[in-house]
């Protein structure tokens, strides 16, 4: 077993985006009480998400941005953004724990503290880019974290891992020109956002699935080009952007991963790391999407076993 800490905290269920919006608080609580009926909370290390700082927002994030985000922020009531994204008065704190949570997250596993971590957050981050706010997402999360990585532990090389159904378009425009953070990602294609096949630069693995791809497609990805790209970046740290809309139930998107995918590629990247690092597998992952209860908690379930496992 490894030491796994749970980051979270109970301010980012109080950011809301409108009574039907799918990004709901529901899906935190929705992975929690299945942590505890699949009875794995006992092998959880519990710890409280931080307030972000303005000096880890602004190594991903345009200044201006930020101050704009800030200056929008409503005293009652929501603010869109975009169509799809709107805050209400509690959700910068939410994002600023949310942002956190993954710095907190490589502090932990790059100081020795567990050996891997599950930022268990919202709102979600890898649609934000630096200078936008987009697809419910706020705050870069897994920029923010990799950016720690890098200025405040001098690692050298880290690698994104992204199996959300969405292309993680704000991670890629964030890190493009720089090749110390590689990224590797499935998606669906053609599908929101619209990016990731228009020539990514090398250091960024960006595979296009059609919809109704399954874990036949996934598996193959994982093992021909994911594995092999990871091996030759030699990565020091793993993150993990972990969105589980790419599942069969997740009326999301049209991909059809099941549970054990996920908890499959976690084993084989854990195995991965350990052979790149000779032993250890610092491993760092966020919740991304992710919309209907059940699928989204039993494969966030299978995925934090498979952590625990490692």
């Amino acid at each position: 077993m490894t030491m796994t800490a749970l980051i979270t905290h109970p301010d980012c269920a109080r950011h809301e985006m409108g009574r039907h919006h799918p990004e709901c608080p529901q899906r935190l609580s929705a992975i929690h009480d299945h942590l505890i009926a699949q009875g794995l909370d006992p092998y959880l290390v519990p710890y409280e998400a931080p307030l972000v700082t303005r000096e880890a927002l602004e190594r991903v994030h345009d200044p201006a941005y930020l101050d704009e985000l800030w200056a929008s922020a409503p005293l009652t009531g929501l603010v869109h953004l975009d169509p799809d994204t709107a805050m209400n008065p509690d959700t910068l704190v939410a994002a600023q724990r949310a942002a956190g949570a993954g710095v907190l997250a490589v502090d932990l596993v790059l100081g020795g503290e567990v050996g891997n971590a599950f930022c268990l957050v919202r709102p979600p981050g890898h649609h934000a880019g630096r200078a936008r706010a987009m697809g419910f997402c706020f705050f870069n999360n897994i920029a923010v974290a990799a950016a720690h990585a890098l200025a405040h532990h001098g690692l050298e090389r880290v690698t994104i891992v992204d199996w959300d159904v969405h292309h993680g378009n704000g991670t890629e425009e964030i890190f493009r020109d720089d090749p110390r953070v590689q990224m590797v990602s499935i998606f669906q294609h053609p599908f929101y956002p619209y990016s990731g096949t228009e020539n990514p630069p090398p250091h960024m693995v960006n595979v296009p699935l059609p919809a109704r791809s399954g874990s036949d497609e996934f598996r193959q990805v994982v093992t021909d080009l994911w594995l092999p790209a990871i091996r030759a970046h030699q990565p020091q740290l793993l993150l993990i952007s972990a969105g589980f809309d790419s599942h069969l139930e997740d009326d999301m998107g049209s991909l059809a991963l099941r549970e054990g995918d996920y908890a499959w590629a976690t084993h084989e990247l854990v195995r991965l790391l350990r052979e790149i690092t000779g032993g250890a597998a610092p491993i760092v992952s966020m919740l991304e999407g992710g919309y209907v209860m059940s699928s989204l908690a039993r494969s966030a379930g299978a995925h934090i076993r498979a952590l625990i496992e490692a």
